[in-house]
């Protein structure tokens, strides 16, 4: 049997010409839900980007219900600041869920995967890696940088977990002490 990795580089069809397609199949049964851009729980989720966590799904959440937010750890970095002060500020969210996991790739990365692409492609990226190594301490860590952040004025509801990958139960962090 097949692999989803495998069936996706295997086959003839590049897999953005599949996506498209299966966009188009989306599209034809699609019906407006007439919702506003402003989720409906008020609540943003900062989550890593793996494949293998399905955040709606393991939140119980709907189309519409949140705004979720991506990126290589879920660490809270200057761009998930923007979106989450873009989220609170002009569509209304007013709570903050943080999502890290076990077995996370950034606990093996460190700088220095910058300074190999540097040298490979004569650059230095302008962004941090964030690697870490303690995934409850980087959930606290985040859990401060959005309390302290002066550009969020609703801090009061900032909670921060750890995804296990492999029973899909969602573990809470304590908060950092102030």
């Amino acid at each position: 049997m097949a692999t989803t990795t495998q069936s996706a580089t295997a086959g003839t069809t590049p897999v953005t010409d599949r996506l498209i397609e299966a966009n188009a199949r989306y599209a034809a049964a699609f019906t407006d839900p007439g919702m506003d851009a402003r989720p409906v729980l008020e609540v943003a989720v900062v989550a890593c980007m793996d494949a293998r966590i399905d955040l709606h799904a393991a939140l119980g959440l709907g189309l519409g219900d949140c705004h979720t937010v991506r990126n290589a750890g879920g660490v809270v970095t200057d761009d998930t600041i923007r979106s989450l002060t873009i989220s609170q500020r002009a569509l209304g969210t007013r709570s903050v869920v943080l999502i890290h996991h076990t077995g996370c790739g950034l606990q093996s990365l460190t700088e220095e995967f910058r300074h190999e692409l540097e040298r490979e492609v004569g650059q230095r990226p302008s962004w941090a890696v964030e690697g870490f190594t303690d995934v409850d301490q980087d959930v606290r860590q985040s859990m401060c940088k959005v309390r302290t952040s002066p550009f969020l004025p609703h801090t009061d509801d900032v909670r921060g977990f750890v995804f296990d990958v492999h029973t899909g139960q969602l573990r809470e962090v304590d908060a950092p002490v102030a």
